[in-house]
């Protein structure tokens, strides 16, 4: 009898370095597998078109860029779903397809396998991070942008979708159920649509990932006391922990995966403190100045006979104020044609970005009130304010214009632009052509009746050349507070009023 020795087969052994390859070639298949995607490919189509539809007419071309990293945080939210949807139907897969079982035999263990899913959403968190300094920069670069964004208001965007991806990677491992995922987003979408987070910038609003706070003007960037950097922190922290929980959840118990979730779970509560805090002392003051002494943060140019006061960040486009007062004063006749205006931006900044209390009319002589904002009906408001200042003297004092003044003011105001009509419409509340209305300017809005609107509508249709040598000519009388609109419309040379001639009738 023979004994046939035969070597015994060789122990397999796996080592770190040989886990982490397989991790990461797994990971880098479930990243193009993610990708390609059909809602994820529609969500970043959807959030492509979106940039590209938005980022070309916003602003009117004007935009704050500390306003611009803040438009930047929305259009994730709709990525970031998809990609939670996607990253737990790529965990499931096995489930679905009944293949869990042959996975015990493969060297990667299910732990190891959910860290390569938690690593396949960072590409798609990567390119959002693309899109969004690709909006960005296009936004920095158009003529008319001011400001300076916030690196931490840019990180929202991307953070949104790795906290989302996420949460589907362990949505998948707490639930492995197909219909979980699904019923998440809808909650999600739902609460945002229907605003179930608080409103505001305080409080459990910044627990929601993208804090919206939306006023009327345009603060400068010292003034928006925004806890951006705190909120990003929270973000991080809290992608970063439903990461680790979700390897914990597979099975990953060692000590890394353990402290992991320890750090990462204070670093979310830390920002969460943090970016629930009041708004500073420091800051809190510094709106009060900006709002109550404006002069004492500004910067006074001289350009031709006007002075231009603006804040730090607004000082480029004083240029492109004074443009407008030198249209409208050349149509103007007597002293008023060569008066020397202040120009003087104002706000009101002590209830934040949320406030929209109206600006009252100054009372100092010639002195004009623009905003923080420019561009589309910006313009003629502003105008318009430069008009009433030029017939009565002062703001407060326009306020109370209520005769055929009106039909000299709302000429000058709106003659010399590109679409005379279309300014007028814009300028006016109602958007109308007919009746009365309010007219908006950048401190009280002044008011219109049907007669002056019928007058000065027939004035910006005319196409001669007739009425600015009419309006030099009558300057006096057209701006008397004795002149009616039926007499204005007779030293000009149209049809008189149809409708009311004052605000009293």
């Amino acid at each position: 009898m023979s004994a046939v020795m035969e070597a015994a087969p060789a122990v397999v052994r796996t080592d770190t370095r040989g886990s982490v390859r397989a991790v990461l070639a797994l990971a880098r298949f479930e990243a193009r597998r993610l990708l390609l995607n059909v809602p994820v490919v529609v969500a970043f189509v959807a959030y492509t078109g979106w940039i590209v539809w938005r980022t070309q007419q916003s602003w009117d071309g004007y935009p704050a860029l500390q306003d611009a990293d803040r438009a930047t945080q929305g259009g994730p939210l709709l990525v970031g779903t998809a990609v939670m949807l996607c990253a737990d139907f790529a965990v499931l897969r096995s489930r679905r397809h009944g293949t869990e079982g042959h996975f015990a035999v493969l060297v990667v263990a299910p732990w190891r396998r959910t860290v390569a899913h938690v690593l396949s959403v960072v590409p798609a968190a990567a390119l959002t991070a693309v899109c969004v300094a690709g909006q960005f920069t296009w936004e920095a670069l158009k003529p008319g942008a001011i400001g300076h964004g916030s690196p931490a208001e840019l990180a929202v965007g991307p953070l949104t979708v790795l906290l989302l991806g996420a949460a589907g990677v362990l949505l998948a491992r707490l639930a492995p159920s197909p219909v979980a995922a699904p019923l998440l987003a809808v909650c999600f979408l739902f609460t945002f649509v229907l605003g179930a987070f608080p409103a505001g910038g305080e409080g459990t609003a910044w627990l929601a990932p993208v804090v919206t706070e939306a006023g009327t003007d345009t603060l400068p960037s010292d003034l928006l006391g925004r806890p951006a950097a705190w909120h990003a922190l929270y973000l991080a922290g809290l992608a970063l922990c439903a990461a680790f929980l979700a390897v914990l959840a597979a099975g990953g118990r060692n000590v890394a995966v353990k402290a992991g979730v320890a750090v990462t779970l204070v670093l979310a509560l830390v920002g969460a403190v943090g970016q629930a805090g009041e708004v500073s002392p420091e800051v809190t003051a510094a709106r009060e100045r900006f709002s109550v002494s404006p002069e004492k943060e500004q910067t006074c140019v001289e350009r031709g006979r006007s002075t231009y006061c603006a804040f730090p960040e607004w000082t480029a486009r004083t240029g492109t104020w004074a443009g407008v007062v030198d249209r409208v004063q050349s149509l103007a006749g007597g002293s008023a044609r060569t008066q020397p205006l202040v120009v003087r931006q104002r706000i009101d900044a002590r209830h934040g970005l949320d406030g929209d209390a109206a600006l009252p009319p100054s009372a100092a002589a010639h002195q004009v009130t623009v905003g923080t904002s420019w561009g589309g009906n910006r313009v003629p408001e502003f105008s318009t304010a430069v008009a009433a200042v030029l017939v009565a003297g002062d703001e407060k004092a326009s306020g109370a214009i209520c005769d055929g003044r009106m039909v000299t003011l709302m000429w000058l105001s709106l003659s010399w632009q590109d679409d005379p009509l279309d300014a007028l419409r814009r300028v006016r509340l109602d958007d109308s052509l007919s009746g009365s209305a309010v007219v908006l300017s950048p401190t009280d809005p002044l008011t219109m009746t049907e007669g002056q609107t019928d007058v000065v509508r027939r004035l910006l249709e005319r196409a001669d050349d007739d009425t600015a040598g009419k309006v030099k000519a009558h300057w006096a009388e057209l701006t008397s507070p004795d002149v009616t609109t039926a007499r204005a419309a007779q030293l000009l040379g149209v049809a008189g009023p149809r409708g009311a001639d004052s605000c009293g009738e």
